[in-house]
């Protein structure tokens, strides 16, 4: 199964929660990965987190997805 990233986010709760959103509604996100070596911490890169589901849900995962950032953003802050 390929799996095709459809939102990238800076804050790790941000991400747990359109997990959570996301298995809620039916879809089938990756786990977020770890780092690869034992006592160092997980490497992510300097824009955050990438949430991945498989290619035939992607477009539908992709609006919710948008639509929970645009409801979590504050006033005045572009997801």
């Amino acid at each position: 199964m390929r799996f095709q990233p459809i939102v990238q986010v800076k804050s790790q709760s941000v991400a747990r929660i359109i997990l959570v959103a996301l298995r809620a509604h039916g879809f089938h996100p990756l786990e977020p990965r770890e780092g690869g070596l034992p006592g160092v911490p997980a490497l992510f890169g300097p824009e955050g987190y990438v949430i991945e589901v498989p290619e035939d849900e992607a477009e539908d995962a992709t609006l919710l997805a948008q639509d929970l950032l645009k409801d979590m953003a504050e006033p005045g802050q572009v997801p």
